[in-house]
């Protein structure tokens, strides 16, 4: 199981990385897409990165805005693992928005 990352963790990849924040137990993130379609080209770049991680967010879709929350459940809270995948996210919104 992999091991909680500690509050200067989190603190540390929340100074490099201002678009995400702590959200109670993981990490949140809010992408604006130009359209929906591009938005859902988002969703699915994540799902395929996500399945290459074994590693899934929480993704809520409203229309051209995306929100990606990642936790580690059975780990109860953030793990090395969820800043590989927020990194993964912030690059696929980047080669998808241009």
């Amino acid at each position: 199981m992999p091991v909680l990352a500690t509050d200067q963790d989190i603190n540390s990849f929340l100074n490099t990385h201002d678009r995400w924040a702590r959200c109670d137990n993981g990490l949140t993130c809010e992408f604006t897409a130009p359209s929906f379609e591009k938005a859902i080209a988002l969703v699915n770049s994540v799902a395929k990165t996500a399945e290459q991680l074994d590693h899934h967010p929480d993704i809520d879709i409203r229309w051209t805005s995306v929100t990606f929350t990642v936790s580690t459940h059975s780990a109860g809270g953030i793990t090395s693992l969820d800043f590989e995948l927020a990194m993964a996210i912030g690059a696929a919104a980047a080669k998808c928005f241009g």
